[in-house]
């Protein structure tokens, strides 16, 4: 028989359901309750009016939220890349080019290697509050390393995504054109099975847009949906073929042209806004407050990588959103849970309401505005993932 347990006294719930709740996005109510009936939320509201339970627990006046989706990472690695993070602090700019670095240390790693290192990076995450993540292949490059980093990262998520096209790999530098023959064919089919997405890195230095359409197209007929590294270090085609080809996401969204933006606003493609990026490479800020203005669904995401984006804080990540990108620290939270959920088309994760997973996170803070509030104070104070509290 499932056992229930409410969790009362919460000083304010984030449902992200505004008919649960207050009429705001995140749909707050007050002293609060949560009951959870095996790994599913089955009932919220004020803590007055909670049912009998099987188990309690006390919140003690903190506030909770929905597990954060972490909807973009790049997890399947080994190594590092200190030296390259020290030259760029020092005045190097980021290019696409440093992935080679990844590359060769991935190759060259053992399944159990590359195993541990996710599981470490996964652990990380999930002590600050991420119970659902995506992440990518794309640091191997052949066939065989591309589809074990897949099969590996099968085993921890539901969420995978087959970056094959993440840069054209070194020996075939000279012929992309062999490259995107082999991304599109005896790589598709070793990596398909594996994987419920598939990307393209869509910019200068690695895919330009005729052959992202054609590396996408070719994974949708093979029945994964497309998401996309789109306008990241420069303007380019990348949000408009997202939009084009349905894609759950174009990610980064850095340089982006009014037609841009319209297209995004236009279409079912959630924005992914990745500020660990721009943090970690000093460059532009994404305009977060253009797109949500035009009314354009932003999700906001770690993107952790050992080049670009080192970090598996989400909480750090809506600091930054908040302080630099023009978000308010409602939207930051929602873009955080219910805005990855938008970009992986889920509706069980995200929220937190009858039927939901029972994916929640109890802050050490009275309000989830302390998130912004305090940038890098550990404020997690305990997380349920599908009903078990794990932290």
């Amino acid at each position: 028989m499932t056992s229930s347990t409410v969790i009362t006294n919460i000083a304010a719930l984030v449902t992200n359901d505004p008919s649960l709740g207050d009429n705001s996005p995140l749909g707050l109510v007050r002293d609060a309750a949560v009951v959870i009936e095996g790994d599913r939320i089955a009932w919220t509201g004020e803590s007055s009016k909670a049912p009998a339970t099987d188990n309690r627990v006390d919140a003690a006046g903190r506030a909770m939220i929905p597990g954060f989706v972490d909807s973009h990472s790049h997890l399947v690695f080994a190594g590092d890349r200190t030296e390259e993070f020290n030259a760029r602090m020092s005045g190097r700019a980021y290019s696409a080019g440093g992935i080679r670095t990844t590359v060769a240390a991935t190759r060259a790693a053992t399944d159990a290697e590359l195993e541990a290192n996710l599981t470490r990076h996964l652990a990380e995450a999930l002590r600050q509050g991420t119970t659902t993540f995506e992440t990518k292949s794309g640091y191997g490059l052949t066939v065989e390393d591309e589809a074990r980093a897949l099969r590996i990262a099968a085993r921890h998520t539901e969420e995978v995504t087959y970056l094959g096209a993440h840069i054209v790999a070194p020996e075939l530098a000279d012929d992309p054109a062999a490259y995107v023959a082999l991304v599109t064919g005896e790589m598709l089919d070793a990596c398909a099975p594996h994987a419920r997405w598939i990307d393209v890195f869509c910019e200068k230095g690695a895919f330009d847009g005729d052959q992202a359409r054609a590396i996408l197209t070719a994974g949708k007929a093979r029945g994964l949906h497309p998401r996309i590294h789109a306008n990241q270090l420069s303007y380019g085609p990348g949000v408009q073929l997202a939009v084009e080809l349905d894609a759950a996401s174009a990610d980064h969204c850095t340089h982006l042209t009014d037609a841009d933006v319209d297209a995004l606003a236009s279409g079912r493609t959630v924005a992914t806004l990745l500020p660990g990026a721009e943090f970690s490479t000093r460059a532009q800020w994404p305009d977060a407050r253009r797109l949500l203005d035009a009314g354009v669904t932003v999700a906001l995401s770690t993107d952790c990588n050992p080049g670009s984006s080192y970090t598996s804080s989400v909480p750090f990540c809506i600091a930054l959103a908040v302080r630099d990108m023009g978000m308010t620290p409602d939207e930051a939270v929602w873009s955080a849970t219910a805005g990855g959920a938008a970009a992986l088309r889920r509706t069980d994760i995200g929220r937190i309401g009858p039927g939901a997973r029972a994916d929640l996170v109890l802050l050490d803070a009275p309000s989830h505005v302390h998130l912004a509030y305090r940038p890098g104070v550990p404020l997690v104070a305990g997380v349920w993932r599908r009903g078990v509290r794990e932290v």
